[in-house]
C-alpha cells in the first residue's frame, strides 16, 4: 500500500517519471513508464532491476546496440482488421522497419555465450533475453512486403505484372505527349505566341501551356485556367488532349491495381496481427529498459543485495532530483549513510531547521520506492536494502479549507492511517510528529503513536524538535536517535546525518546568526533556563568529540591501506627479482655447458689431426697456435672467430649490460596522471589509444576511428605510435567515416548546374554522380537548362562515357522537360 495519493508528488518522484518519459522514444515506451508501479515481489523487482544493471553495461561499454523503432505501427494494425482494407505504402514500409527491428533485437539480446549450446540456453544477457522471450520474428511478411514496398515507402514497379506493364505505359504515354507538347510550343514560338522559354505546367491533372490572354483564341484547345490577374491563361492544345485522357485512364488503372497489391499485403498481415502487437508491446517495454539505463548511468545508480525481508543499509545514498538540479548548479549533494535492523527498526532525527531533516526523509522514501518500482536506486553497490509492502509518508502542511483540516487535525488523519496500516512489512516517514498544535501534549501525543508503531514490527523514520521524544529514543527498544550536524563554528548546517545521539536545534546560535538583538537572545536565555542551555552545549561537545575521532580512526585506515599497499609492492617486486635471478643463473648455465661442450670439441679434433698428421712439427705448432687463438676467443668473445667461440660473449655483455633510458620522444605516462591528450592501451589489448576527455571515473578514448567511453582503471599508459597521430592503421583519416555520413546525410538527388561554366559544371555533375553512386542512389536529375544545348550536349557526352550510368533521357515535359536530365544508375 503507497499512502497517501498524492505520495509520488510529495517525495519528489514525479518529476523522476518525467524524466525517464523524456528518455524514451517511443510512445509504447512513455506508456510503460505511465504505468509503472509499485512491486512487493521480489523475484520480479530482481528481474527488473538486472535488466537494467545489463542495459547500463551495454550502454556504458559503448556497444552497438540495436534500439527498437520510433514507429509505433498499432494503430495501423488496428485498421486493416476489417477485409478489404488496407495500409498506405508509407505505412507498410514503416511496419517493415519494426519487423525488421524484432530479428535485430532477437539476434542481440538473445545470444548465447560464445562456450554454451541451445539446450543450455545461457544468454549473454539472460535477464533482457527473459522479458522479450515472447518476441517473434515473421520472415514471410518481411519478404512479402519488401517484394512490393521500396525504401522510400513507395510501391515497386514489379510488385505485380500488371502494375509494370501500367506502368511502362504510362512512360510511353507520357512521352508521346511530352513529343506533342513539344511540337505545340515550337509552333507557337514560331508564330511568337508564347516566349521561347516557356515551359507547360499542370492545371487540374491536365498538361497545360501558359499563353497571353490576347493570344488564347490563337492556340486551339481547352482553356482550363488563368492567373489571379487574368492576363495569362492556361490552355490545353487540342493535339494533345486525347493523350491526355489515356494518361489519366492508365493513372487510374496504376491506382486500382496498387490499392490491389496492397489489400493483398493486408491480407497476409492479418493472421499475425495479435502476433505483431504483442511484440511491438515488448519493443516499448525495450525501450522503457533503455531509459531506466541511461536514468541510472546519468544518476551513478547502482545494483545493491536485495532480500525479501525488510532492511535499510545503506550507503552513499541521494536523492535523484536533488542531485541532477545542484549538478546543473555545479555543486555536489551530501550522501546518506542509514542503517535500520531489527534491533533499531525506528530512527528519530533532531536538529536545526533547514538542516536537512525533510530532504532526508524525502531521500530514504524516494530510493525505496525507485527500487520497489524496478528503477535502478542511486546509492552504492554494497548497500542491502530489503522489501516493504506498506510505504507511507506525512510531509508537509494539508490544512483545508474545504474538508475544514488544520495543520494538527491533518497530521492526525495521517496518523490513524499509519495506526491502521502498520505491521512488520511497513515503512512509515513523518516530518515533525506532533507539531501543528500545544508542543507538551502534541510532544505527548507524538510519543504513545510512536510507542503503538515500535511495538508494530514496522520500521521508520521521524524528524522533530522534541526533547521527550529525544529521551523515549534512548529509552525505549527498537529506537535509535539521529543528529543533522551543524558547523558551530561557522553557523551552517552540514546536512549529514549522524546516528547514535540526539541533535542540537540550535535555535540560539541560528537566531544570532539571522540577526536577533542581543538582548532579546540573553532574555531567551534566561527564560528557557541554564539546565536547558547546558544540555545543548553537552549535545554539541559530543557530536564534535564525535566526530573528531571519527576522523582520526579514517585517518588511521587510510595509512594502513596505504601501508598495505606498500608492503604488496615491494613483495611483488621481491618476487620479481628472485624469478629474474633464477632465469638469469639458469641462462648462464646453460650457455656455460655449451660453451664447455664446444671447447671439448674442439681439444679432440685437434688431437685427432696431431694423430693423423704422425706429429709433425710444424703442423703440431700450428695446430697449437689455433687452439690457444681459440681458447682467447672463447674467453674474449671475439665476433671475428668461430662461432663456438663466442658463446661466452653474451655472459660478457649480461655483466657489463645497464639499463637504458626509456626514450624521452615516448613517456610513460602514470596511471595515476593520466589525462586528456594522453596515449593509452585498455586492459588486454595491444591497441594504442588517445584519451579525448575525462569525465569523473571515465574517459572518452579514440582507437583509429572508433570513440568509447572506459573506466579509467581499465586504461594503461601507453606510448604515442610512430604513425600519424591524424591516421589509423589503415593510413585513413579518421574523419574521413564521419564527413562520408555527413555528405550522405546532405546528399540530394538533383544537382542545378544553371548559369555555370562548361568545366565547372561537368566537374560539378562529376562529383555528384561519385556521390550518387557511393551513397547507391538509383536515380537523379540534372538540371541544365534549354538555352542553346551547349552544356547539355556536354554533360550528356560525359555521362555516354561513365560507366556507372546505365541511361539517361529528358524528365518528363511536366516536370521540366528537355531542361532537365533523369539519369538512371547501375
Amino acid at each position: 500500500m503507497i499512502y497517501p495519493k498524492d505520495f509520488e508528488n510529495k517525495i519528489g518522484f514525479d518529476s523522476v517519471r518525467r524524466m525517464l518519459s523524456d528518455l524514451c522514444s517511443s510512445r509504447l515506451g512513455r506508456q510503460c513508464v505511465d504505468e509503472m508501479k509499485f512491486i512487493t515481489a521480489l523475484g520480479k523487482v530482481r528481474h527488473d532491476l538486472e535488466c537494467v544493471a545489463e542495459m547500463s553495461g551495454i550502454i556504458s561499454a559503448g556497444l552497438p546496440y540495436p534500439a527498437p523503432a520510433a514507429h509505433d505501427v498499432v494503430p495501423y494494425l488496428s485498421e486493416i482488421k476489417a477485409r478489404n482494407s488496407f495500409m498506405s505504402a508509407e505505412r507498410l514500409n514503416r511496419l517493415l522497419a519494426i519487423l525488421q527491428s524484432f530479428n535485430e533485437i532477437r539476434a542481440f539480446f538473445r545470444s548465447l555465450k560464445s562456450d554454451q549450446d541451445d539446450q543450455q540456453a545461457d544468454f549473454v544477457y539472460p535477464a533482457i533475453a527473459g522479458e522479450l522471450a515472447d518476441m517473434q520474428s515473421f520472415p514471410s511478411l518481411i519478404s512479402v512486403i519488401s517484394n512490393a514496398v521500396n525504401k522510400f515507402g513507395e510501391i515497386k514497379d514489379n510488385a505485380s505484372p500488371a502494375l509494370y506493364e501500367i506502368r511502362q505505359s504510362i512512360k510511353r504515354s507520357a512521352g508521346s505527349m511530352q513529343r506533342q507538347m513539344r511540337a505545340v510550343l515550337d509552333q507557337a514560338v514560331k508564330k511568337g505566341l508564347i516566349d521561347k522559354d516557356v515551359t507547360p505546367s499542370i492545371r487540374d491533372g491536365r498538361m497545360v501551356i501558359p499563353v497571353n490572354a490576347a493570344n488564347k483564341r490563337e492556340i486551339n484547345g481547352i482553356i482550363h485556367d488563368e492567373s489571379a490577374t487574368g492576363k495569362t491563361v492556361f490552355i490545353e492544345p487540342a493535339e494533345v488532349v486525347e493523350a491526355g485522357n489515356r494518361l489519366r485512364e492508365l493513372e487510374m488503372d496504376e491506382r486500382r491495381e496498387e490499392t490491389r497489391i496492397l489489400i493483398e499485403i493486408a491480407d497476409s498481415i492479418r493472421p499475425d496481427i495479435d502476433a505483431i502487437a504483442s511484440s511491438c508491446l515488448l519493443l516499448g517495454r525495450l525501450d522503457f529498459i533503455i531509459a531506466k539505463a541511461k536514468f541510472a548511468i546519468d544518476t551513478d545508480a547502482r545494483m545493491p543485495h536485495l532480500s525479501e525481508t525488510p532492511e535499510l543499509d545503506w550507503y552513499h545514498a541521494v536523492h535523484p532530483g536533488l542531485l541532477l538540479s545542484l549538478r546543473a548548479a555545479g555543486k555536489e549533494v551530501v550522501p546518506l549513510n542509514i542503517l535500520l535492523n531489527k534491533e533499531n527498526r525506528i530512527l528519530i532525527i533532531s536538529g536545526p531547521n533547514a538542516g536537512g531533516k525533510s530532504v532526508t526523509l524525502k531521500t530514504v522514501a524516494i530510493v525505496q520506492y525507485m527500487m520497489q518500482c524496478g528503477m535502478m536506486p542511486t546509492l552504492y553497490e554494497n548497500s542491502h536494502m530489503g522489501l516493504f509492502r506498506n510505504l507511507m509518508i506525512d510531509i508537509g502542511d494539508e490544512q483545508s479549507i474545504e474538508n475544514e483540516l488544520s495543520t494538527y487535525s491533518s497530521h492526525l488523519s495521517n496518523m490513524r492511517s499509519f495506526l491502521q496500516n502498520a505491521d512488520s512489512r511497513t515503512l512509515f516517514l513523518a516530518d515533525e510528529m506532533g507539531s501543528g498544535t500545544e508542543p507538551q501534549i502534541g510532544g505527548a501525543m507524538a510519543q504513545a503513536i510512536l510507542d503503538t508503531l515500535g511495538r508494530s514490527g514496522a520500521y521508520g523514520v521521524v524528524t522533530t524538535h522534541y526533547q521527550n521524544l529525544k529521551t523515549f529514543a534512548d529509552n525505549t527498544d527498537g529506537f535509535i536517535n539521529g543528529a543533522m550536524l551543524y558547523d558551530r563554528q561557522h553557523l551552517q548546517p552540514m546536512y549529514r546525518l549522524e546516528i547514535g545521539n540526539p541533535g542540537s536545534s540550535f535555535a540560539l546560535d541560528i537566531a544570532y546568526k539571522m540577526g536577533l538583538p542581543r538582548d532579546v537572545i540573553d532574555k531567551a536565555k534566561e527564560i528557557v533556563g541554564s539546565d536547558y542551555i547546558n544540555l545543548d552545549k553537552y549535545l554539541s561537545e559530543i557530536q564534535r568529540d564525535r566526530r573528531y575521532w571519527a576522523n582520526k580512526r579514517q585517518n588511521i585506515r587510510e595509512k594502513e591501506a596505504r601501508i598495505d599497499a606498500i608492503i604488496d609492492k615491494y613483495e611483488a617486486q621481491t618476487g620479481n627479482i628472485k624469478e629474474q635471478r633464477k632465469a638469469i643463473i639458469d641462462e648462464a648455465r646453460r650457455e656455460a655447458r655449451e660453451i664447455v661442450e664446444g671447447l671439448n670439441a674442439r681439444i679432440e679434433r685437434t688431437i685427432l689431426e696431431i694423430r693423423n698428421s704422425q706429429a709433425e712439427k710444424e703442423k703440431t705448432k700450428k695446430l697449437r697456435a689455433d687452439l690457444k687463438e681459440f681458447a682467447e676467443n672463447a674467453v674474449n668473445g671475439d665476433p671475428a672467430k668461430d662461432d663456438g667461440a663466442n658463446k661466452l660473449q653474451p655472459l660478457k655483455r649480461k655483466k657489463e649490460k645497464k639499463p637504458k633510458p626509456a626514450p624521452a620522444s615516448a613517456p610513460v605516462v602514470s596511471a595515476k596522471e593520466l589525462q586528456a591528450g594522453d596515449y593509452v592501451t585498455l586492459e588486454g589489448n595491444p591497441t594504442v589509444g588517445q584519451i579525448l576527455s575525462i569525465s569523473g571515473k571515465k574517459a572518452e578514448v579514440a582507437f583509429g576511428a572508433l570513440r568509447t567511453f572506459v573506466d579509467l582503471k581499465r586504461l594503461k599508459p601507453g606510448r604515442k605510435p610512430k604513425q600519424n597521430a591524424l591516421t589509423g592503421s589503415s593510413g585513413i583519416s579518421v574523419t574521413t567515416s564521419g564527413d562520408s555520413r555527413e555528405r550522405q546525410l546532405n546528399f540530394k538527388r538533383e544537382i542545378d548546374v544553371r548559369g555555370m561554366r562548361a568545366d565547372a559544371a561537368l566537374q560539378a555533375v562529376m562529383y555528384f554522380l561519385d556521390d550518387a553512386i557511393q551513397f547507391s542512389a538509383d536515380r537523379v536529375r540534372i538540371l541544365h537548362g534549354t538555352g542553346h544545348g551547349i552544356l547539355k550536349t556536354l554533360i550528356r557526352q560525359q555521362l555516354q562515357a561513365n560507366t556507372a550510368v546505365e541511361s539517361f533521357a529528358d524528365e518528363d515535359i511536366r516536370f521540366g522537360g528537355a531542361g532537365i536530365t533523369v539519369v538512371n544508375l547501375k
